[in-house]
């Protein structure tokens, strides 16, 4: 719960009884100024505030950040007033209007249980992490110096594509949920590995901090319908305008047009000004701190596509240079998408999780709709590989966790689920959950609301 801005000493009440009482600001989430950010209608103002996490609290100025604190400081919950206390709260916004709620006896054992695992200030990367993150980073550089120095191959490219799909997963993830470590300046330096793969670390975190705290929404998730028009990635109602004749199809075209996910990344026109566009319904990056980080990611983009893109030129013709793009954007892309797209469509995911607030008006618990719209598969050797996305469950729920942390706390959060009634989805082994994606799209690309209807269902 957020501190009472309105608490008076009473040695001061009959002083300040005469003083104006629209001190406070009061203003809607969209009049929010750089340096003030929302957290339950409460705003604070971040100007001057000395965040342990580093700088990058002030990406976030001019927002409603209520589902973005509470996931990524998941112990702040203990001691909430303490924490939020330690900020400049300067007034209360008018249109607060909450969708999920927090703090639910659910969310409360959870909490507790997995506390008792992993203890506070354990959190983050341990050794495991730090030494696969070396491994990691050590390939990428060697693959990415006989990329420029000795020409591109074939072999090269499939190389050059798991090296880069191995940063996106293992290392720039966790640093950029601010999880490798509680020191910021190692997140921070870790974090650029989405730019060494082509990306941008500042639009990743807009968009996939987006997505943590709104998981499938059909309107807020930029994840959700960052497809479209092409691919659908939710269940819309027949008759929907955004439904075409082809998706239909979409299970047949699923992987090849996930392959081509590096140059949609790469040459996409939201880098230029660092406003990721599948999120600006829901959230405002046009900032002084976003504004400020568009020179050095301009720049190191442009070397990275001087690197990566231009240097096969020089060694070969255009056909050959093009091929070997091809191979290593192909690999990489479908690492990095193929391994997403899994995590939260699939046969049974929760679509639509906020449909219950939207027809009566009741909060949804966002722990349990983290649940229930991600899934889990494999264990231990799967989370080494894939960054511990496989623990897709677990890292939801716990985001700002090191991912080496989720083989520990797995058995213990589907231990709790059960006993919740809260649906967990865990595939054994990654094929399984293949199938049940590939099941989902095709339903999701025929419109699967009217093929339920004809079972009696709807």
């Amino acid at each position: 719960m957020a501190p009472c801005i309105h608490k008076r000493r009473p040695a001061q009440a009959e002083e300040e009884e005469a003083e104006p009482t629209d001190l406070l600001v009061k203003k809607s989430i969209k009049e929010l100024n750089d340096d003030e950010i929302c957290i339950d209608s409460v705003i604070y103002n971040i100007r001057d505030f000395k965040h342990p996490g580093g700088s990058i609290i002030k990406l976030f100025g001019g927002n409603d950040v209520t589902a973005q604190y509470k996931m990524i400081h998941h112990r702040h919950s203990l001691k909430e007033d303490h924490f939020l206390g330690k900020m400049n709260a300067v007034g209360k916004v008018t249109d607060f209007d909450p969708e999920y709620e927090f703090g639910t006896e659910f969310e409360k054992e959870i909490k507790r249980e997995v506390f008792k695992i992993i203890k506070a200030g354990k959190d983050f990367g341990d050794w495991g992490y730090f030494i696969r993150a070396f491994m990691y980073i050590s390939f990428m550089l060697a693959v990415e110096l006989f990329w420029l120095f000795s020409g591109s191959t074939p072999t090269l490219a499939v190389l050059l594509g798991v090296a880069s799909a191995f940063i996106g997963l293992n290392v720039q993830h966790d640093s950029n949920h601010g999880a490798a470590s509680k020191k910021p300046w190692v997140n921070e330096m870790l974090g650029w590995g989405a730019d060494l793969i082509g990306g941008s670390k500042y639009s990743w975190i807009e968009q996939h901090w987006t997505h943590h705290a709104y998981t499938n929404h059909m309107e807020k998730d930029g994840d959700a319908i960052s497809a479209e028009p092409l691919m659908l990635f939710t269940d819309y109602p027949k008759g929907d305008p955004r439904r075409r004749w082809f998706h239909s199809f979409q299970v047949i075209y699923f992987l090849p047009l996930l392959s081509f996910y590096w140059l949609s990344s790469v040459f996409n026109p939201q880098l230029i000004d660092l406003q990721q566009a599948g999120t600006k319904e829901t959230m405002n990056w046009d900032n002084r701190y976003v504004k400020s980080k568009v020179g050095i990611s301009l720049l190191i983009h442009g070397i990275y596509v001087l690197w990566n893109v231009v240097s096969p030129f020089y060694y070969h013709s255009a056909g050959t240079a093009i091929y070997h793009i091809w191979i290593f954007s192909s690999v990489e892309s479908l690492m990095l998408s193929g391994l997403f797209s899994l995590s939260h469509n699939f046969e049974g995911a929760e679509r639509d999780p906020t449909k219950d607030h939207r027809e009566k008006g009741e909060k949804i618990d966002w722990f349990k709709a983290q649940v229930e719209t991600s899934s889990t598969y494999g264990g231990t050797i799967s989370g080494w590989v894939t960054g511990g996305l496989n623990f897709q469950v677990e890292h939801h729920l716990f985001p700002r966790m090191s991912s080496s942390h989720y083989p520990k706390i797995a058995p213990t959060v589907r231990r709790i689920c059960k006993k919740h009634g809260v649906k967990y989805a865990y595939y054994p082994w990654i094929h399984q959950n293949f199938i049940a994606t590939l099941k989902y799209m095709y339903k999701a690309g025929i419109g699967n609301w009217e093929f339920e209807a004809l079972h009696g269902k709807a």
